[in-house]
This record gives structure tokens, C-alpha cells and sequence, in this order.
């Protein structure tokens, strides 16, 4: 039996905690360090030398987005090309628009349709308003001639009736100026539809970023939501890295990080945690143990600032791989070979 068997768990864990101090504090170069002693800070995610400073492996990453068709058709152009940097409204595609442009002359011609019984509603109005004025005035003349007992009751019935009537035609042409408007407004709002649906066959950027890949090419037919290229948002760049959850618990969204890039290893990246896993990658149907618990790892996000990416955008390449660093100490200063440093 081992002298370690025989400690008691507390006194075992001391010993263990000054062993691992021993080789922390060794200031010989890290390529003298043993490899079970590399692969230990590996496994838990701890930074060789620093004290509250965890890494992890990781790539670059950008948010990809597909530009897709609002409608079926066939594609009459594709203008861009994989790799291409294009900035938010640059055209991508071009559908066909033969239907398009065919419904929208008919939607046009509504609209013309529609105006002309606006005019037709108001000359109907002027007419029936004529009208009225003469029956109003000879209501007048038959009420003073009856009034004076020189003509009968029926005349003066019939001059009524006439008037009432005039009136009913007068708000009977209002009523179709309102509806003839009704009826512009529709035949409007059906165009510009149209044109809406036209406007969409011409397939622009959503965004600034790079084509990733271009799916399909001319005379080729899709239905509705396919698409066409697939771009990366070069506003999005971030490095997700998985830490375990001794870890995970003491960093918050916010956090300063670090990148380290392999291409580029001179240089320190700053970044920003912006997403932390709420639950472990590998989440193990029963956990006895507290080796099993231990074994769980969290995925971070780390976000490279915007202001930045947009500074060395023509630069970004995806699948970059590298290395994150994390803090557990926010108060505590980076170490002096963790300082931002960014090509000029």
C-alpha cells in the first residue's frame, strides 16, 4: 500500500494542492515541462504559470447567414462570386420577372380603372347637385303659389317629392366619390404589392459581409426559401472555447478574454464573453461521482468587438484555429504576455 493511501482525504489534498504549486512556480521554459503534467493543465483548462488564468482550443467562427428567393422562379443572373466582400443592398441575384412585370401593368391599369370612376362619381355628383338646385327652386315657387291658394295640394306634393328625390340622388353620388376612392385605394395598395413582389426578385446583400458559398447558379429553378448564397456576417466573429464547470462558475457574460491565433501568434486579440452554456455538452444520464462532475465541460463564446472586426475585416478568415483565454478573477491584471496587442 501506498504512503498517499494511507492520508486521510483533507491532508491528501493538501499534499496535492503543494505539488501542483511546485510546478507552477518551476521558471524554466514549458517545453521542460513533463508531458503528464501538460496534459493535466489541458484536461482541466489551466493556463501554464498563471494563477486565475484558463485556456481552451478553439477556432474562429462568423455568423452565417443564407440569402434566400422570397419566391419560385428561375434565376436569370448570379453577380456574386464566392469571396466576394459585399456591403448591405449590393445585388446577389436576379429572378426572372416576366409574371412580375406582367401583374404589375395589370395592377396599373386597375388603378387607371379606378380613377376614371372617381371622375365618372363626381360628374354624377355635379349632375345630380344641378338637379337638386332646380327641384329646391320650384319647391320654392310652388309653396308661395300655394301659400297664395293660386295652385292645388297636389302640385305642391309633387314638387316635394321631386325635392326629396333630388336629395337622395346627391347623397347617392357621394356615396359612390367614396366608393370610387375605396376602390382606388385597393387597386393602389395591389400594386405597390406588385412592386414589392418585384423589388424582392432582385436578391441584395441583408448585410456587409463575404460570400461563403454561391448554391446555385443561372437558368437554374428554385421553389420559395431556397438559397442562393450563403454569406458570413463579418460583424460576428467570435471563438467558442469549453471550459469545465470549476470554471465555468466563477466567469460571467461580459468578462474581458484574450484570442490567440495560430497564423498570427505575435499577436493578442481582445474578446468578450458573450454567451456561457447553461448546461454541459455531455450531459451523462446519472452523475454519482465527483470525477463525473468534473468531467462535464461548458461551451463559451467569446465575441471579438465590432470596431475591431470592422478595422481588419478584409483580414478575417473562419476556421482559423487558436486559443481563448479567460479570467476567474476579473480584478486581476492579464498577464503581460496576454496584453492586447494588434497589427497597426
Amino acid at each position: 500500500m501506498s504512503v498517499l493511501s494511507t492520508l486521510h482525504p483533507p491532508i491528501l489534498r493538501i499534499v496535492v494542492a503543494s505539488f501542483l504549486s511546485a510546478f507552477l512556480s518551476v521558471t524554466a521554459a514549458p517545453a521542460t515541462a513533463g508531458p503528464d503534467f501538460d496534459t493535466l493543465l489541458e484536461k482541466f483548462g489551466k493556463s501554464s504559470g498563471e494563477e486565475g488564468i484558463y485556456s481552451s482550443n478553439g477556432r474562429i467562427e462568423a455568423q452565417t447567414v443564407d440569402v434566400a428567393t422570397k419566391y419560385a422562379g428561375r434565376i436569370d443572373s448570379v453577380t456574386a462570386a464566392e469571396g466576394d466582400l459585399l456591403s448591405a443592398g449590393d445585388v446577389i441575384a436576379q429572378m426572372g420577372t416576366a409574371d412580375a412585370t406582367a401583374q404589375l401593368n395589370a395592377a396599373k391599369a386597375a388603378v387607371l380603372r379606378a380613377n376614371a370612376g372617381l371622375t365618372v362619381a363626381q360628374a354624377t355628383l355635379m349632375q345630380a347637385e344641378s338637379a337638386l338646385s332646380v327641384a329646391q327652386t320650384t319647391y320654392d315657387r310652388v309653396v308661395k303659389l300655394h301659400d297664395s291658394g293660386t295652385t292645388s295640394q297636389s302640385t305642391l306634393d309633387d314638387a316635394t317629392n321631386a325635392l326629396n328625390s333630388a336629395k337622395a340622388t346627391v347623397e347617392m353620388a357621394k356615396a359612390q366619390i367614396e366608393d370610387a376612392k375605396a376602390s382606388i385605394a385597393a387597386a393602389e395598395a395591389d400594386q405597390d404589392q406588385v412592386q414589392l413582389a418585384l423589388d424582392d426578385l432582385t436578391i441584395t446583400a441583408p448585410l456587409r459581409g463575404r460570400v461563403l458559398y454561391r448554391l446555385h447558379e443561372p437558368s437554374e429553378v428554385i421553389d420559395a426559401g431556397y438559397p442562393v448564397v450563403t454569406m458570413l456576417d463579418l460583424s460576428n466573429v467570435y471563438m467558442n472555447i469549453y471550459l469545465p464547470a470549476t470554471v465555468i462558475g466563477t466567469l460571467a457574460v461580459g468578462d474581458e478574454a484574450r484570442l490567440i491565433l495560430d497564423p498570427i501568434s505575435d499577436y493578442v486579440v481582445p474578446a468578450t464573453i458573450t454567451f456561457i452554456s447553461p448546461q454541459s455538452q455531455f450531459t451523462p444520464k446519472s452523475v454519482e461521482t465527483q470525477e463525473q462532475r468534473e468531467e462535464l465541460v461548458f461551451r463559451v463564446k467569446l465575441s471579438v468587438p465590432r470596431a475591431l472586426l470592422a478595422k481588419y475585416e478584409s483580414l478575417i478568415k473562419s476556421g482559423v484555429r487558436g486559443i481563448g483565454f479567460v479570467r476567474t478573477e476579473p480584478d486581476v491584471d492579464w498577464p503581460e504576455h496576454l496584453t492586447v496587442n494588434v497589427p497597426e
